[in-house]
Parts: structure tokens; sequence; C-alpha cells
């Protein structure tokens, strides 16, 4: 058998795992704060490059659930970071008309950073928007399965079809496109529980490069390599007899 002609080519939703902040700093002899504020920067440019290359949606993993179990010293550190990045980025994403949204378990962040998080969603939201940026926080793959389970037992409605379409619609990211590639750095080969109900037929990009070092022309390759792929979604119809 012989596969169709069915390569791709922009990706609509991209979601990327942002891995090597402190090993790029202990790699240049630098503090860790150096190591993730040079990860926000690339971040920045991942969302300039997304909006110029006219994706609808990019997430971007930047804080896990299993995150809060560094030390105090660095988690204190990245809660300094987001808050500050939401005071620096939200005019030019409201420039450039980026709509901010964020997912995760929000209420293990203090108050203030909360009230910070739900403002920038608030000014940031547009009807004739560029691009969806999406930011996973306090997030884990499991932890979005289970809840949206819980909600799905609340449900008093007996006739209710438990189908994945209504598991789909209680989880995270439910207003958004399944991300058609998901992109790792930092070397390392797994999802780290990330999006595990939306990435069952994404296409997986894994680059050696620490997130610091992955700029916008390691991100144009990786939308080269998925371009030259083929997604089977494991339809037979996809292959035909030579």
């Amino acid at each position: 058998m012989q596969l169709k002609n069915t390569t791709l080519s922009i990706p609509s939703h991209v979601a990327i795992i942002m891995d090597g902040n402190n090993r790029w700093a202990k790699k240049n002899k630098l503090h860790g704060v150096d190591g993730h504020q040079k990860g926000v920067e690339r971040a920045r440019e991942a969302v300039e490059f997304a909006v110029e290359n006219n994706l609808d949606t990019l997430t971007l993993f930047a804080f896990s659930s299993e995150n809060w179990g560094r030390s105090d010293s660095e988690v204190s550190l990245l809660m300094k970071l987001l808050a500050n990045s939401l005071e620096e980025q939200v005019p030019n994403l409201i420039k450039n008309k980026v709509q901010l949204s964020f997912i995760g378990n929000l209420v293990k962040f203090d108050a203030d950073l909360q009230k910070k998080i739900f403002k920038a969603e608030e000014l940031t939201a547009c009807e004739d928007k560029n691009l969806n940026l999406v930011i996973a926080v306090s997030y884990g793959g499991r932890w979005d399965i289970l809840e949206a389970t819980k909600k799905i037992r609340d449900i008093k409605d007996e006739n209710v079809e438990i189908n994945e379409e209504l598991m789909n619609s209680f989880t995270s990211l439910s207003s958004f496109s399944d991300p058609d590639l998901c992109i790792r750095t930092g070397g390392e080969f797994r999802l780290s529980n990330f999006l595990l109900w939306h990435l069952a037929y994404s296409e997986l990009y894994f680059s050696e490069l620490l997130w610091p070092d992955f700029d916008s022309n390691q991100f144009q390759i990786a939308l080269d390599e998925y371009s030259n792929r083929q997604r089977r979604f494991g339809d037979k119809s996809n292959f035909e007899a030579t």
C-alpha cells in the first residue's frame, strides 16, 4: 500500500513545552534567574513569530503543576517573573491584537497574581484578534482530565451521553482546537503531563536546543518539518493500494 498525498501546510495551533532555562543558565555560567529571563524573551519572540506566520493559536507551557515542588526561592522568582511579564507585555499584546488566556489551577496563585491574570485576559480581549495566546500555568494534563471528570459527575441529567465531545467541553482548552503541532525543547522526549487529552493526534517535534536558544529560525525549522509530515489519525482511508 502507498500513502496518499496528505502533506501539511502551516499548523493552526502550536503548543510549546519550553524546557531548559535552568540548564541554559548553568551552561553559560549565569544565575538561574538569567535563564528564566532569557526564556521570557524567547517566549515573546515566539509570539511575534506566530503572529507574523498567521497561526491561530499558540499555547505555551510556562509552569506545570509539578513545578510547585521546586524550591521556595525558585517558585517565588517564577511568580515575580510572571507578574512582571504581564505588566510589561500586556500593552504590546493589545497593540498587536493578541488575545491572552490562561489555563491551569489558578487558585493556587496568591490573590494579587490572580487579579493580574484576570485583568490581563480582560484587557487583551479582542474580536478582531491576530492570535490566541494561551499560557498554561499551574497546569497538569492529569489534573485537567480529573477536573473535567468531576464536572461530568456533577451533571444531574441521567440521560446525558458521556462521550469524547462532552469530555472535551469540560477541559481547560475546550475553547480552542487541539494543537496540530507540539514542540518540546531541551533534548527531552516526553510530554511531562502537558495537554494529555489534547495531544492525542498532534504531531510532535523535539529539539535538542535549550529553550533560550530556540529562536524564530528554529521555530521556522519546526514548521518546515511539520509541513513535510503526513497526519493519518489512524484512518485507513489515508492509504491506497499500489
